[in-house]
């Protein structure tokens, strides 16, 4: 399968349903060590998506503890083939933990030396942003735009209901583990003070508050020479199936220098909302809907985010990208994906060729 022969028009992301959790049974099972908030777990699972369902459903003002998962629909086949998620406060009750890279300058005058030394600062400063989560997507539709549609759309949806997140946004992506589980940075660093090794330890913290773990680490920097050389290699490093999600969030405009995940030594990246190219390519629009037939006048190849406002029946999809007038042209097919008539309210972004919301 490739971007050639697949139709971006035929995906479209709605909120999960407890009713999903089979995919999400099968999402986890193929997920690599290190997605913590997808946990090979059915009870687990069943309880993050009762709380989705809650958080998209429910009429009560905003408290932080909410959850939101999406599903991608292969409208072609009438598979659920990902996921995406977001979690509106890092932390909640308790504090998000990460190691914030520092370097600090040893100096002697005397002996006309100075050195710049790399270290680790254990820390809560994204305690309360925003958090991107969950991402999945099965690999034949990596190639495709679906993956754009799945992480950006989120953007849209908090853009849709600001009052709902942080003006701050995160994402963890998971660092170095092999097959086994075996993690140099964890190794070398966490499991000197728990003494269990990373899948354990994952099991552990099973996409829940990481303090309880922070809290037994030793609270003073960590001096990266002084670690074994493949964790010091390890430090920032991905694991290959997190190249694409962290490709859309670099080209989103994410910072992925400061901080990394206290478990495996991942990029966890971080921006302000009104950063981020989606959020600043986002308008509003209403649609109209084409008769049949009719086509969008849009230029051959171009594409855009198109979502509902709704919180309780969001909806996003790609559609052909007509310019930036009021009313959105959308073919009937498009709509009814999205469940809208002539006239309601839309959120759109324009992505360009390949993939990527258009610079200004």
């Amino acid at each position: 399968m490739t971007l050639s022969d697949v139709d971006p028009g035929r995906f479209v992301l709605r909120p999960s349903t407890p009713d999903d959790l089979p995919a999400f049974e099968r999402f986890a099972a193929a997920s690599a060590h290190g997605i913590t908030t997808l946990p090979a777990d059915r009870q687990k699972l069943a309880e993050r998506l009762d709380r989705s369902a809650h958080a998209f459903a429910t009429s009560d003002d905003a408290s932080g503890e909410e959850i939101y998962l999406f599903v991608l629909e292969d409208r072609a086949t009438g598979g659920i083939v990902g996921t995406s998620g977001i979690a509106a406060s890092a932390g909640f009750a308790d504090r998000f933990y990460s190691y914030r890279n520092e370097f600090i300058v040893h100096a002697s005058a005397a002996l006309g030396v100075s050195n710049r030394i790399h270290t680790l600062h254990l820390c809560h400063d994204l305690t309360d942003v925003t958090l991107l989560t969950s991402f999945y997507i099965e690999p034949a539709y990596e190639r495709t735009l679906a993956p754009q549609l799945l992480s950006r759309a989120r953007l849209l949806f908090i853009g849709a209901h600001p009052e709902r997140f942080s003006d701050r946004i995160a994402a963890e992506s998971p660092g170095l583990a092999d097959d086994r589980g075996r993690c140099p940075f964890w190794d070398a660093v966490g499991r000197r003070f728990f003494g269990v090794d990373y899948p354990e330890i994952e099991r552990l913290a099973g996409g829940r508050s990481k303090a309880f773990i922070a809290e037994l680490l030793p609270h003073s920097p960590v001096y990266v020479p002084l670690l074994p050389e493949e964790a010091q290699w390890a430090i920032g490093q991905l694991h290959p199936v997190a190249e694409l999600p962290f490709s859309i969030l670099l080209d989103e405009g994410f910072d992925a220098d400061t901080y990394i995940d206290i478990f495996d030594g991942g990029p966890t990246v971080e921006a302000r909302l009104a950063m981020l190219k989606t959020v600043g390519r986002m308008r509003h629009r209403q649609a109209l809907v084409l008769r049949e037939g009719a086509a969008a006048g849009a230029a051959p190849g171009a594409w855009q985010l198109v979502s509902t406002t709704r919180r309780d029946h969001f909806r996003a999809a790609l559609a052909p990208d007509a310019g930036d007038a009021g009313s959105l042209p959308l073919p009937q097919a498009t709509a009814a994906q999205l469940g809208v008539r002539d006239d309601d309210a839309l959120l759109s972004a324009a992505l360009d060729a390949g993939g990527r919301p258009e610079d200004e």
